[in-house]
């Protein structure tokens, strides 16, 4: 019997669990490690902000894990060995046959001066409280949506809070004496796909808010209510929303695993240098989007290979970097853009819709993986 090691209980490392249950459940034993007590979808945190939903309302416990050969641990990661497969927690310690790292991506809220005492951020789910509660308090003026760093997870986020902000401010009868800009680094809102960066700009300006390009956001200056522009440049604000900066957690860039700051993976199965080694999700260093359609994708790839090598065979497939992510274009309707950014010599992407249909078809999604995930 193999021992499988998953740290993190992300898309990925569920992802990989449910995989494993389902395919070798009498040739693995899986221990899945995250430090939380439950798992919530990425794009529920919008409908924290703006749907009227509770933190809990949208979280899904661990505990409710039934999928066979699978157990969870709620400890906290302090220690990572790759070259020994050694895992060190506030619990414990674990030696593994295959260690899988699904950590995903931290927020680096204070790599930012001032993000913390003047601005908002809905990438967590306490941001995402604090916002909810921020913007009825807000009554015209200037906001300011900001991308602190590249790269970050999900890039239509950015784009879906200036939406649904839009829609907010309408319903309530003070958008025409609001202003909404994103200010961001990248040429464009996607910039390796320029069609689906178009279909952003057109909706933004269909809206009348501004996108300003290669502009980076270094420092809030909260007394003066001001965003200070790597440039040198200050632009004022009545609200700050951004998207942190992002890194891996600590206890991987200690590890020996990382190379400019994220996890070197092959990019065919997402082994490290280190044999028996896996890393998947947003900390891996491969240039595509950080999202978790991409790790579920990647998990289902380390899958295959560990199956494929426990029965003595190859690989018969490799990562492709393709999925499927949904977009919230506000007044009910959803898009899905279709991308893949490893199978071919560039990187392919079309949007679907936005219509009220998908966003029927997105309201299965999460439980869909519910159900494959938890085994319920």
């Amino acid at each position: 019997m193999k021992q499988v090691v998953v740290l993190g209980a992300g898309f990925g490392g569920l992802e990989l669990a449910s995989r494993l249950s389902d395919a070798v459940p009498d040739e693995v034993r899986v221990t899945l490690i995250d430090r939380s007590d439950g798992f919530t979808f990425g794009f529920s945190k919008l409908d924290i902000v703006f749907g009227g939903e509770s933190a809990a309302s949208v979280r899904i416990p661990y505990r409710e894990l039934v999928n066979p050969g699978v157990e969870f641990r709620q400890e906290l990661v302090t220690a990572i060995d790759p070259a020994a497969r050694h895992v060190t927690t506030d619990g414990g310690s674990y030696e593994a046959d295959i260690l899988v790292v699904a950590l995903g991506a931290e927020y680096d809220i204070d790599a930012t001066p001032g993000l913390a005492e003047g601005g908002l951020e809905y990438y967590s789910i306490p941001g995402a409280e604090r916002m909810r509660d921020a913007l009825p308090e807000f009554d015209g003026g200037t906001i300011l949506i900001g991308v602190l760093g590249q790269p970050y997870k999900c890039p239509p986020a950015p784009f879906e809070g200036a939406f649904l902000i839009h829609d907010q401010l309408v319903e309530r009868g003070i958008r025409d004496r609001t202003e909404i800009r994103v200010i961001a680094p990248m040429s464009a809102p996607v910039p390796v796909t320029p069609e689906v960066s178009q279909r952003f700009l057109d909706e933004l300006e269909t809206r009348g808010i501004e996108y300003m390009a290669q502009k980076k956001v270094v420092e809030l200056d909260p007394r003066k209510k001001e965003a200070v522009l790597e440039s040198g440049e200050q632009f004022p604000y009545d609200l700050f929303v951004g998207i942190p900066i992002h890194r891996v957690p600590a206890v991987v860039a200690e590890s020996g695993l990382t190379e400019n700051g994220w996890v070197a993976v092959d990019r065919h199965n997402l082994m490290t240098p280190f044999p028996d080694v896996y890393a998947v999700g947003d900390l891996v260093n491969i240039p595509m989007p950080k999202a978790g359609v991409f790790a579920e994708n990647a998990a289902g790839v380390v899958a295959d290979d560990i199956v494929a090598r426990l029965h003595g065979e190859t690989l018969t497939r490799r990562y492709e970097g393709e999925g499927n992510c949904y977009i919230e274009f506000g007044g009910g309707r959803v898009a899905k853009v279709e991308v893949n950014f490893l199978g071919g010599p560039s990187p392919t992407a079309e949007v679907v819709g936005p219509s009220a249909e998908l966003a029927a078809e997105k309201k299965t999604f999460a439980p869909t993986r519910r159900a494959r995930w938890f085994g319920t």
